[in-house]
Protein backbone atom coordinates (compact mmCIF):
# COMPACT_ATOMS: atom_id res chain seq x y z
CA UNK A 1 0.00 0.00 0.00
CA UNK A 2 1.53 3.47 -1.02
CA UNK A 3 2.67 5.07 2.91
CA UNK A 4 0.62 8.33 1.69
CA UNK A 5 -2.54 6.13 1.65
CA UNK A 6 -1.58 4.49 4.59
CA UNK A 7 -1.53 7.54 6.67
CA UNK A 8 -4.66 8.86 5.56
CA UNK A 9 -6.24 5.68 6.25
CA UNK A 10 -4.93 5.66 10.17
CA UNK A 11 -5.60 9.07 10.59
CA UNK A 12 -9.23 8.31 9.28
CA UNK A 13 -9.56 5.77 11.39
CA UNK A 14 -7.87 7.51 14.57
CA UNK A 15 -10.64 10.64 14.06
CA UNK A 16 -13.13 8.14 14.01
CA UNK A 17 -12.28 6.64 17.45
CA UNK A 18 -11.60 9.48 18.90
CA UNK A 19 -15.43 11.08 17.69
CA UNK A 20 -16.90 7.70 18.95
CA UNK A 21 -15.48 8.24 22.37
CA UNK A 22 -16.08 12.09 22.59
CA UNK A 23 -19.83 10.92 21.99
CA UNK A 24 -19.96 8.51 24.44
CA UNK A 25 -19.12 10.96 26.89
CA UNK A 26 -21.44 13.60 26.27
CA UNK A 27 -23.43 14.59 29.13
CA UNK A 28 -27.20 14.05 27.75
CA UNK A 29 -28.62 16.20 30.75
CA UNK A 30 -30.25 19.32 31.61
CA UNK A 31 -30.34 22.02 34.43
CA UNK A 32 -33.73 22.39 36.24
CA UNK A 33 -34.90 25.57 37.77
CA UNK A 34 -32.64 25.15 40.91
CA UNK A 35 -29.81 24.06 39.11
CA UNK A 36 -30.31 20.49 39.65
CA UNK A 37 -28.74 17.88 36.86
CA UNK A 38 -31.69 15.77 34.72
CA UNK A 39 -30.59 13.39 32.91
CA UNK A 40 -32.58 12.99 29.29
CA UNK A 41 -34.12 9.82 28.94
CA UNK A 42 -33.82 9.71 24.89
CA UNK A 43 -36.67 6.96 24.18
CA UNK A 44 -38.56 4.05 26.51
CA UNK A 45 -38.21 0.61 25.02
CA UNK A 46 -41.58 -1.07 26.28
CA UNK A 47 -42.80 -4.65 25.80
CA UNK A 48 -45.20 -4.83 23.12
CA UNK A 49 -48.42 -5.99 24.34
CA UNK A 50 -49.88 -9.63 23.86
CA UNK A 51 -53.15 -10.61 22.53
CA UNK A 52 -55.43 -12.73 24.88
CA UNK A 53 -56.53 -14.53 22.39
CA UNK A 54 -55.77 -15.42 18.45
CA UNK A 55 -56.70 -17.83 16.10
CA UNK A 56 -54.98 -19.22 12.73
CA UNK A 57 -57.68 -19.38 10.34
CA UNK A 58 -59.96 -19.70 13.11
CA UNK A 59 -58.17 -22.11 14.61
CA UNK A 60 -57.30 -21.24 18.10
CA UNK A 61 -53.66 -20.84 19.33
CA UNK A 62 -53.30 -22.20 22.79
CA UNK A 63 -51.97 -19.16 24.70
CA UNK A 64 -52.40 -20.79 28.03
CA UNK A 65 -49.43 -23.00 26.97
CA UNK A 66 -45.97 -21.19 28.14
CA UNK A 67 -44.04 -22.11 25.40
CA UNK A 68 -46.72 -20.94 23.23
CA UNK A 69 -47.36 -17.23 24.55
CA UNK A 70 -43.36 -16.91 24.64
CA UNK A 71 -42.56 -18.02 20.76
CA UNK A 72 -45.65 -15.48 19.77
CA UNK A 73 -44.41 -12.31 21.77
CA UNK A 74 -40.70 -13.38 20.42
CA UNK A 75 -42.03 -12.99 17.07
CA UNK A 76 -44.34 -10.18 18.27
CA UNK A 77 -40.95 -8.56 19.48
CA UNK A 78 -39.18 -8.88 16.58
CA UNK A 79 -41.56 -7.50 14.29
CA UNK A 80 -42.21 -4.44 15.73
CA UNK A 81 -38.71 -3.50 16.49
CA UNK A 82 -37.61 -4.15 13.46
CA UNK A 83 -38.79 -1.15 11.84
CA UNK A 84 -38.35 -0.68 8.19
CA UNK A 85 -39.29 -4.45 7.40
CA UNK A 86 -42.26 -4.42 9.28
CA UNK A 87 -43.32 -0.57 7.71
CA UNK A 88 -42.64 -2.32 4.24
CA UNK A 89 -45.01 -5.43 4.93
CA UNK A 90 -47.56 -2.37 5.90
CA UNK A 91 -47.44 -0.44 2.87
CA UNK A 92 -46.92 -3.30 0.45
CA UNK A 93 -49.88 -5.01 2.19
CA UNK A 94 -52.46 -2.39 1.03
CA UNK A 95 -51.12 -2.80 -2.12
CA UNK A 96 -50.76 -6.55 -2.98
CA UNK A 97 -54.07 -7.72 -0.14
CA UNK A 98 -56.82 -6.87 -2.76
CA UNK A 99 -55.07 -8.86 -5.26
CA UNK A 100 -54.62 -12.22 -2.92
CA UNK A 101 -57.80 -11.86 -1.14
CA UNK A 102 -60.54 -12.59 -3.92
CA UNK A 103 -58.17 -15.97 -5.24
CA UNK A 104 -58.27 -17.08 -1.67
CA UNK A 105 -61.96 -16.81 -1.23
CA UNK A 106 -62.58 -18.39 -4.79
CA UNK A 107 -60.91 -21.48 -3.60
CA UNK A 108 -62.67 -21.41 -0.10
CA UNK A 109 -58.99 -20.73 1.66
CA UNK A 110 -59.15 -19.09 4.43
CA UNK A 111 -58.27 -15.25 4.16
CA UNK A 112 -55.26 -15.80 6.76
CA UNK A 113 -53.05 -17.19 4.04
CA UNK A 114 -52.84 -13.69 2.73
CA UNK A 115 -50.29 -13.00 5.54
CA UNK A 116 -48.43 -16.58 5.08
CA UNK A 117 -47.68 -14.73 1.35
CA UNK A 118 -46.76 -11.81 2.82
CA UNK A 119 -44.23 -13.96 5.59
CA UNK A 120 -42.86 -15.78 2.79
CA UNK A 121 -41.58 -13.17 0.25
CA UNK A 122 -42.53 -9.44 1.82
CA UNK A 123 -44.40 -9.16 -1.43
CA UNK A 124 -40.98 -8.86 -3.31
CA UNK A 125 -40.01 -11.48 -5.96
CA UNK A 126 -37.15 -12.84 -4.98
CA UNK A 127 -35.60 -16.19 -5.04
CA UNK A 128 -34.38 -17.99 -1.32
CA UNK A 129 -30.89 -19.95 -1.35
CA UNK A 130 -32.62 -22.50 -2.22
CA UNK A 131 -34.28 -21.77 -5.21
CA UNK A 132 -37.84 -20.86 -4.18
CA UNK A 133 -39.15 -17.63 -5.87
CA UNK A 134 -42.14 -15.13 -6.08
CA UNK A 135 -44.19 -14.20 -3.72
CA UNK A 136 -45.10 -17.57 -2.78
CA UNK A 137 -42.17 -18.96 -3.00
CA UNK A 138 -42.69 -21.94 -5.00
CA UNK A 139 -39.68 -24.43 -5.75
CA UNK A 140 -39.04 -25.25 -9.25
CA UNK A 141 -40.45 -28.59 -8.88
CA UNK A 142 -43.42 -28.26 -7.41
CA UNK A 143 -44.34 -25.52 -9.69
CA UNK A 144 -44.47 -27.97 -12.57
CA UNK A 145 -46.01 -30.27 -10.45
CA UNK A 146 -48.89 -27.66 -10.22
CA UNK A 147 -48.51 -27.02 -13.56
CA UNK A 148 -46.37 -23.79 -13.83
CA UNK A 149 -44.09 -22.84 -16.83
CA UNK A 150 -40.88 -22.23 -15.75
CA UNK A 151 -37.77 -22.07 -18.17
CA UNK A 152 -35.59 -19.69 -19.96
CA UNK A 153 -38.20 -16.95 -20.78
CA UNK A 154 -41.02 -18.13 -18.99
CA UNK A 155 -41.36 -18.28 -14.96
CA UNK A 156 -44.51 -18.39 -13.92
CA UNK A 157 -44.16 -18.24 -10.22
CA UNK A 158 -42.97 -14.66 -10.46
CA UNK A 159 -47.14 -14.49 -12.44
CA UNK A 160 -49.07 -13.51 -8.72
CA UNK A 161 -52.63 -13.64 -10.17
CA UNK A 162 -51.38 -17.81 -11.49
CA UNK A 163 -49.37 -18.17 -8.81
CA UNK A 164 -51.98 -17.77 -6.06
CA UNK A 165 -54.01 -19.94 -7.79
CA UNK A 166 -51.55 -22.55 -7.58
CA UNK A 167 -50.90 -21.80 -4.01
CA UNK A 168 -54.53 -22.54 -3.31
CA UNK A 169 -54.04 -25.77 -5.15
CA UNK A 170 -51.21 -27.02 -2.99
CA UNK A 171 -52.94 -25.18 0.44
CA UNK A 172 -56.31 -27.61 -0.96
CA UNK A 173 -54.41 -31.04 -1.10
CA UNK A 174 -52.99 -30.11 2.12
CA UNK A 175 -55.68 -29.56 3.80
CA UNK A 176 -57.13 -32.98 2.27
CA UNK A 177 -54.22 -34.43 3.82
CA UNK A 178 -54.64 -32.75 7.39
CA UNK A 179 -57.56 -31.27 7.61
CA UNK A 180 -56.17 -28.57 9.86
CA UNK A 181 -55.36 -25.24 8.55
CA UNK A 182 -52.27 -24.87 11.10
CA UNK A 183 -50.61 -28.55 9.97
CA UNK A 184 -51.18 -27.08 6.10
CA UNK A 185 -49.59 -23.84 6.84
CA UNK A 186 -46.41 -25.68 8.56
CA UNK A 187 -46.29 -28.02 5.76
CA UNK A 188 -45.86 -25.03 3.40
CA UNK A 189 -43.15 -24.33 5.15
CA UNK A 190 -41.19 -27.91 6.11
CA UNK A 191 -42.81 -29.89 3.46
CA UNK A 192 -45.66 -32.29 3.44
CA UNK A 193 -43.03 -35.39 3.93
CA UNK A 194 -41.78 -33.57 6.80
CA UNK A 195 -45.16 -32.67 9.11
CA UNK A 196 -46.39 -36.18 8.08
CA UNK A 197 -43.41 -37.56 9.69
CA UNK A 198 -43.40 -35.66 12.64
CA UNK A 199 -47.01 -36.61 13.25
CA UNK A 200 -46.30 -40.38 12.87
CA UNK A 201 -43.19 -40.40 15.18
CA UNK A 202 -44.43 -37.92 17.64
CA UNK A 203 -48.31 -39.40 17.83
CA UNK A 204 -49.72 -35.79 18.18
CA UNK A 205 -51.35 -34.25 15.08
CA UNK A 206 -51.64 -30.60 17.24
CA UNK A 207 -48.62 -27.77 15.17
CA UNK A 208 -48.40 -26.48 19.20
CA UNK A 209 -47.33 -30.08 20.54
CA UNK A 210 -44.84 -30.95 18.01
CA UNK A 211 -41.43 -30.74 18.36
CA UNK A 212 -40.05 -29.29 15.12
CA UNK A 213 -36.55 -27.71 13.23
CA UNK A 214 -35.92 -24.28 14.76
CA UNK A 215 -37.21 -22.46 11.25
CA UNK A 216 -40.91 -24.61 10.88
CA UNK A 217 -41.21 -24.11 14.74
CA UNK A 218 -40.94 -20.36 14.38
CA UNK A 219 -42.84 -20.41 11.23
CA UNK A 220 -46.88 -20.00 12.21
CA UNK A 221 -46.14 -17.78 15.23
CA UNK A 222 -44.67 -15.64 12.75
CA UNK A 223 -47.83 -15.48 10.60
CA UNK A 224 -49.58 -14.61 13.78
CA UNK A 225 -47.83 -11.82 14.70
CA UNK A 226 -47.91 -9.92 11.51
CA UNK A 227 -51.31 -10.29 11.53
CA UNK A 228 -51.20 -9.10 15.11
CA UNK A 229 -49.56 -6.20 14.02
CA UNK A 230 -51.03 -5.28 10.77
CA UNK A 231 -54.45 -5.71 12.03
CA UNK A 232 -53.77 -2.86 15.04
CA UNK A 233 -50.53 -1.06 13.55
CA UNK A 234 -50.92 1.98 15.96
CA UNK A 235 -50.85 -0.38 19.19
CA UNK A 236 -47.40 -1.70 17.87
CA UNK A 237 -46.07 1.71 17.20
CA UNK A 238 -46.64 1.90 13.80
CA UNK A 239 -48.57 5.09 12.17
CA UNK A 240 -48.62 4.67 8.32
CA UNK A 241 -50.68 7.61 7.48
CA UNK A 242 -53.27 6.62 4.32
CA UNK A 243 -51.45 8.68 2.03
CA UNK A 244 -47.73 6.41 2.82
CA UNK A 245 -49.64 3.32 1.88
CA UNK A 246 -48.75 2.09 -1.69
CA UNK A 247 -51.77 2.41 -3.64
CA UNK A 248 -53.22 -0.77 -5.13
CA UNK A 249 -52.68 -0.45 -8.97
CA UNK A 250 -55.05 -0.03 -11.97
CA UNK A 251 -54.64 -2.69 -14.97
CA UNK A 252 -55.86 -4.38 -17.43
CA UNK A 253 -54.73 -7.92 -18.93
CA UNK A 254 -53.50 -8.59 -22.66
CA UNK A 255 -54.37 -11.89 -24.29
CA UNK A 256 -51.46 -13.29 -25.96
CA UNK A 257 -51.05 -16.64 -28.30
CA UNK A 258 -48.52 -15.69 -30.43
CA UNK A 259 -44.30 -15.08 -29.83
CA UNK A 260 -43.33 -12.31 -29.24
CA UNK A 261 -39.93 -11.48 -30.71
CA UNK A 262 -38.89 -8.33 -29.25
CA UNK A 263 -40.52 -7.36 -25.72
CA UNK A 264 -38.65 -4.17 -26.37
CA UNK A 265 -40.75 -3.17 -29.32
CA UNK A 266 -43.77 -4.53 -27.63
CA UNK A 267 -43.50 -2.12 -24.71
CA UNK A 268 -43.30 1.03 -27.04
CA UNK A 269 -46.20 -0.49 -28.94
CA UNK A 270 -48.29 -0.32 -25.79
CA UNK A 271 -47.20 3.03 -24.63
CA UNK A 272 -44.42 2.09 -21.72
CA UNK A 273 -41.07 1.50 -21.24
CA UNK A 274 -39.32 -1.83 -20.80
CA UNK A 275 -38.89 -1.39 -17.21
CA UNK A 276 -43.08 -0.91 -16.91
CA UNK A 277 -43.36 -4.18 -19.06
CA UNK A 278 -40.93 -5.92 -16.16
CA UNK A 279 -42.34 -4.63 -13.33
CA UNK A 280 -45.96 -5.94 -14.34
CA UNK A 281 -45.06 -9.08 -15.69
CA UNK A 282 -41.72 -10.27 -13.59
CA UNK A 283 -42.35 -13.61 -15.06
CA UNK A 284 -41.32 -12.68 -18.40
CA UNK A 285 -38.02 -13.55 -18.12
CA UNK A 286 -36.09 -12.97 -21.26
CA UNK A 287 -36.28 -9.97 -24.15
CA UNK A 288 -38.93 -12.06 -26.09
CA UNK A 289 -41.48 -15.01 -25.66
CA UNK A 290 -40.92 -17.47 -27.58
CA UNK A 291 -44.42 -18.87 -27.90
CA UNK A 292 -44.37 -21.73 -30.49
CA UNK A 293 -47.30 -24.07 -28.97
CA UNK A 294 -49.73 -21.04 -29.32
CA UNK A 295 -50.38 -20.97 -25.44
CA UNK A 296 -52.52 -18.37 -23.69
CA UNK A 297 -50.67 -15.98 -21.77
CA UNK A 298 -52.04 -12.54 -20.36
CA UNK A 299 -49.36 -9.85 -19.90
CA UNK A 300 -50.45 -7.30 -17.32
CA UNK A 301 -50.82 -3.48 -18.47
CA UNK A 302 -50.89 -0.76 -16.26
CA UNK A 303 -54.25 1.05 -17.07
CA UNK A 304 -53.29 4.96 -18.20
CA UNK A 305 -55.75 7.95 -17.89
Amino acid sequence: MNKYLLATVLLLISVGIFALFSFSSLDHSNKDNDGNTVHQQDAVITSPPLPKKINFAGEPAPLQLTHVIENLDREILVNTYFHSSTIQMIKRANRWFPVIEPVLAKYNIPDDFKYLALVESGFLNVESPMGAAGFWQFMEKTAREYGMEVNDYVDERYNLELSTEKACEYLQDSFEEYQNWTLVAAAYNAGKRRITQSIEQQKTSDYYDLYLNEETTRYVYRILAIKIILNSPKTYGFDIKPAELYPPQKVYFLEITTPIENLLDFALEHDISYRELKYFNPWLRSNYLKNQSGKLYRIKLPLKK
